[in-house]
Order: C-alpha cells, then structure tokens, then sequence
C-alpha cells in the first residue's frame, strides 16, 4: 500500500511541475500540437505525407501506423476508459490559461498518447527514418496532456504502454494469422476430402 501511495504523490507532484512551465514557447507551442492531435489529425496527415510520397515503403508505412492508431485508441477509450474511472486533475493545480474545456470521460489512460505512440511506434517498425520524425510530435503530444490539465503522467504512460502494445500487436498479427491458417490448412483439406 505504501508504494502505491507514494507511486500517486510522486504522479501528482510531476502533474504540478509539468502545469508551472511557464515558458512562452511551450504555452505556443503545446496548444498548436493539441488542435493538430485532435482526432487524429495529425497522425492522418502524417500517414498521408508517407503514403503519397514515400513510395511503396511509405504506403506500408503509413498502413501500419494507421492500423495500429487504431487499435490503440479502441483498447485506450473503448475498453480502459470504461473500466477505470479516474478525475481529471484539479484546475485549481493549473496557473496558466490553457485548462479549457476538458472532457467529462475518465482521466485514465490518455488516448490522445496511446494514438499518437502507436502510430509512431508501428511506422519505426517499418520505416525507421519516418517513425523517427513522427517521435517528437508523440512526445509533444504527451507533454501537452500534463501540461493542459486532461491528464496525470501515469494516464500518459499507461497510453504509451498500450500504444507501443497495438504496435507490436499490429507488427506481429499478418504472421500469427499466417502461421493460424498454415496449422489449420491440413485439417481443412481432410474435411474437403470427406464431403
């Protein structure tokens, strides 16, 4: 129980922390990255670019991102959100103009991260250079949701976590099917041979 309370104080006093960066450029900066990740914008417009001028590899590319975006924020809002309800943190803990509207659904985890970290990590699994450029943008993404007041960094890490999951998932689902059909392709031409 004692690290659990103080694993909640420590994600608390970082919510504090990240909510004080004054900084001019982060308070332009962060609020252009969020309206650019609202609703996948971003993430589209990156698969997009990839699809259209990266040839075959960019066209891969951008599928696997795309996939994996989606499986993500399924897992992310339509499983975890549902089943564990977490406040968005305090507005009062939050100086700064940005806490805006923010959504009534649990604070946990953070979809807009489990989007933004599954698409990068599926596109680096395919085309590194493009997965590569699209991590600075995943991690402004990240930031930005502490920063705005949406979400603690836990619910942040708990998005990559399951971001990085529908990556690998995403990577490794053509060959677990393969390997599925391959197995069940002896059993099926014996049936055929009875009928």
């Amino acid at each position: 129980m004692r690290v659990w309370a103080d694993l909640r104080d420590g994600d608390r006093r970082l919510t504090r922390r990240v909510a004080s960066w004054r900084s001019a450029g982060a308070r332009q900066v962060l609020p252009a990255v969020e309206e650019a990740a609202q609703h996948t914008r971003l993430w589209w417009g990156a698969a997009f670019v990839m699809a259209t001028a990266g040839g075959w590899r960019g066209r891969r590319a951008a599928t696997a991102g795309v996939v994996s975006m989606a499986v993500a924020e399924a897992v992310a809002n339509g499983v975890v959100k549902q089943l564990w309800e977490r406040r968005r943190p305090p507005r009062e803990w939050f100086a700064h103009g940005d806490v805006r509207d923010r959504p009534d659904s649990s604070s946990f985890p953070s979809g807009h991260t489990a989007a933004a970290v599954g698409f990068t990590a599926a596109v680096a699994g395919v085309w590194p250079l493009a997965g590569a450029l699209c991590a600075l943008p995943a991690l402004m993404v990240a930031g930005e949701r502490v920063h705005a007041g949406a979400h603690y960094p836990s619910d942040v890490a708990a998005g990559a976590l399951i971001g990085l999951s529908a990556a690998a998932l995403t990577r490794r689902a053509p060959r677990l099917a393969a390997a599925a059909l391959t197995r069940r392709a002896p059993r099926l031409a014996a049936r055929a041979a009875l009928t």
